[in-house]
Formats: C-alpha cells, sequence, structure tokens
C-alpha cells in the first residue's frame, strides 16, 4: 500500500469512526455550499430575469431628432437601432401623432406599428382586440367614454388642413377615413387620451409618409449599457438622439442594485456561520482525541503529520459538502426562480468547481485553530491521565 493510499484510508476511517460528528460538519459545510451556489446562480441570474419583467413596465428608450431642424424618418431609425446589439432590441415602436376630428371635436391620434406596441408596452390591458386590419383602431378608454364609443362601432374621422379641397358651394372637402373601434385601452395614464392606429392608415389620410415624431425602444440591457448607447449612436446616427426612460432604467438599477447587495450580505453571513460550525465540531473531535494525539507523538509522529491528518479529514469534508451544495443550490436556485419570475434558469458549470474551492477553503479556514490546539497536545501530559 502506498503512502498516499495509507494517509486516505487513515483519514476516511477517522471520519467514518466519528459519523456522528462529521455528519454535523458535513452538514453545515452542504448548507453553506447550497447557500453560496443557489444565491451566486440567482446573483448571475438576477439582472436577466429582473430585466424580462422591467421590460413588461413599457420602453426604457426613446429615439428623439436632434433639433427642431432635422425630421425622423424610417431611414435613419434603422440605421440608429442597427447599433444595438443583435438580441438586445425586444421591440421598437414609431409614433407619428396628429390632431383630427370626430364627431366635430378635435382628437389626438397616434400612427404607430401596432405590433411594435405590443413589444414596447405588454403592460397595455386591451378590452377587445388590438387592430390588425386597416381602418381598425384602438381607443383610449379617457377617449372612448367621451366620443361614447365601444369595441365594434365605426366613426369618421376627418383631417383638415389649410389645402383642403373648397367646393362652389363653400363647403370644405377634407380627407376622411371610416374607422372600426376594435378594442379600448386602458392603461391609467396618459395613453388613453389618445386613438390608435396603424402607421399606413394615418399617412393615407394625411397624404403624407415618412414622418416619425418619437420612437419607443425596449433594449434589453444593463443601464451602464443603455448609457453607453446614448453616446454612441448620435455619433454614428447625427440626426437621431437617444434618452433613456429614468422611470423604468432608475428603478431597474436600485432593484437590482440592493438585490445583489442582499444576496451577497446573505452569503457572506452563512458561510461564517458555516466556518463557525465546523470549526466548533473540529475543536471538540481534538478535544476527544487527545490521548491519540498524544500517544502518536510519544511515538514519533511528527506536528506536521498531526497537522495533514486533521487538514485532510477536514478538506475532504469541505470537497463533499462543497459537491453536494453545488446541486442542492442549483435546486434551490431554480424553485426560487420558477416562483418569483415563474421563468426556469440553466446549470452554470463553472459554479461547480467554485462551489467546491470555496467550501474546501472556508473549511481549511475553520479547521486552523483546532489543528494548531492538536499540535499543542503535550504527550507526557495526557498520557499520564492529567
Amino acid at each position: 500500500m502506498s503512502k498516499r493510499s495509507f494517509f486516505f484510508k487513515m483519514i476516511t476511517s477517522s471520519l467514518i469512526r466519528r459519523r456522528s460528528r462529521m455528519l454535523v460538519a458535513l452538514l453545515a459545510i452542504a448548507v453553506g455550499g447550497t447557500i453560496l451556489s443557489g444565491l451566486v446562480t440567482i446573483y448571475y441570474d438576477v439582472p436577466r430575469q429582473m430585466g424580462n419583467e422591467f421590460r413588461n413596465y413599457g420602453a426604457n428608450m426613446i429615439f428623439l431628432a436632434s433639433s427642431n431642424d432635422v425630421q425622423l424618418n424610417a431611414e435613419n431609425v434603422e440605421e440608429a437601432k442597427s447599433h444595438i446589439k443583435a438580441g438586445q432590441l425586444i421591440g421598437a415602436a414609431p409614433f407619428r401623432y396628429e390632431m383630427v376630428q370626430i364627431h366635430e371635436q378635435p382628437i389626438a391620434v397616434a400612427g404607430t406599428d401596432i405590433e411594435g406596441a405590443k413589444a414596447t408596452s405588454p403592460y397595455w390591458l386591451v378590452d377587445g382586440e388590438w387592430p390588425a386590419a386597416p381602418n381598425e383602431a384602438l381607443v383610449g378608454k379617457k377617449e372612448a367614454a367621451h366620443l361614447n364609443l365601444k369595441a365594434g362601432d365605426t366613426f369618421n374621422m376627418v383631417y383638415s388642413t389649410e389645402n383642403d379641397e373648397v367646393l362652389e358651394s363653400g363647403e370644405t372637402v377634407a380627407p376622411t377615413a371610416k374607422m372600426t373601434v376594435t378594442g379600448i385601452l386602458e392603461t391609467g395614464g396618459s395613453e388613453e387620451e389618445y386613438i390608435y392606429i396603424s402607421t399606413d392608415d394615418l399617412e393615407a389620410l394625411t397624404g403624407s409618409a415618412g414622418r416619425i415624431d418619437v420612437v419607443e425602444l425596449s433594449v434589453s440591457a444593463e443601464r451602464d449599457e443603455l448609457e453607453a448607447y446614448t453616446q454612441s449612436i448620435p455619433a454614428a446616427v447625427p440626426e437621431v438622439t437617444p434618452r433613456l426612460v429614468k422611470r423604468v432604467t432608475e428603478s431597474e438599477s436600485q432593484v437590482l442594485t440592493k438585490l445583489q447587495a442582499l444576496v451577497l450580505l446573505v452569503t457572506s453571513v452563512v458561510l461564517v456561520l458555516t466556518m463557525i460550525c465546523v470549526a466548533t465540531t473540529m475543536t471538540a473531535v481534538v478535544t476527544e482525541r487527545r490521548k491519540e494525539i498524544g500517544l502518536r507523538k510519544a511515538l514519533g509522529a511528527t506536528d506536521r503529520e498531526i497537522v495533514g491528518e486533521f487538514m485532510g479529514e477536514g478538506l475532504l469534508l469541505g470537497g463533499f459538502g462543497g459537491l453536494i451544495g453545488v446541486f442542492l443550490g442549483f435546486a434551490f436556485a431554480q424553485y426560487v426562480s420558477r416562483n418569483v419570475f415563474s421563468n426556469s434558469i440553466t446549470f452554470q458549470f463553472w459554479l461547480l468547481p467554485v462551489t467546491v474551492i470555496v467550501s474546501i477553503l472556508v473549511t481549511g479556514l475553520a479547521c486552523l485553530l483546532p489543528v494548531r490546539n492538536a499540535t499543542e497536545v503535550d504527550p507526557a501530559v495526557v498520557l499520564k491521565g492529567e
């Protein structure tokens, strides 16, 4: 039997003989590894999960014209969007606002990309259906009450300008479109004061195309990266000025910062408690084995050999506890993710060596004081029974 094999057999036999005490230390290490693995997994995945949740609260970036002399259009908007990394752009909704007349009353209408509005504003509650065909409209709740409209109703929308055709009778002929209400929009905000139609319908009514007043974008990126876009996009597309929607981006940043700080604090506290538990257990083991240590020293065992045996036992426990903690931690993180975010997470393989190494280091530090006490055992005293 080689020296290494004998050493391994010796420390495993010692652990088995004191399995009740060692089981307590193993459980403590496993709990520490579970919390470490689980919370680090959550810490790593929280920005993505929280980002997905905050995307439900609306756009976090808008595109505006860089000055009053510049007009946003489809070309410069598309060029600006191309500078956002692939996969980060959840949706983009261009808006053009005009005043029209409905029942001889001035009403604000917004032309937009309906599918883009769905992606950027998932919080919109629609009683009915979204517009899906030409000459269909989504009416804000306040305007619906004002005009006494409901889903399924029709109305004429008139766009009057100074260039309207004037008949011999003196009547003015303005462009008119007959619209069908597909749904009533409820948000609790200013969106309820508009009527939403497709960009194509608005351009057909006004007789002019290409103009965009503002573009709302939902971008899945952290605040630092979003701020970087506000610098890089104007440099590449001077006509476009990106701005962050502070009520969304600042809230997201604050929540993430506080949540990640909490995760770090809890992990640190649990690891300290694990260290205390392991140190207490190993101290009790050293106390129980004082006579054995004294006898070994009397037979010629050196302090280095005594330290090696106890540290071997501790580090072996740390390795097994960390290994158990990795898988329990993933199960814990998966449970939290599904119940809080209703989403699954993927196993991070790099956490396996990290958790095991940290568990071994924590166990090694916890064993330092008990091992030091073991080396201070006086053979003459303990063998005399004092």
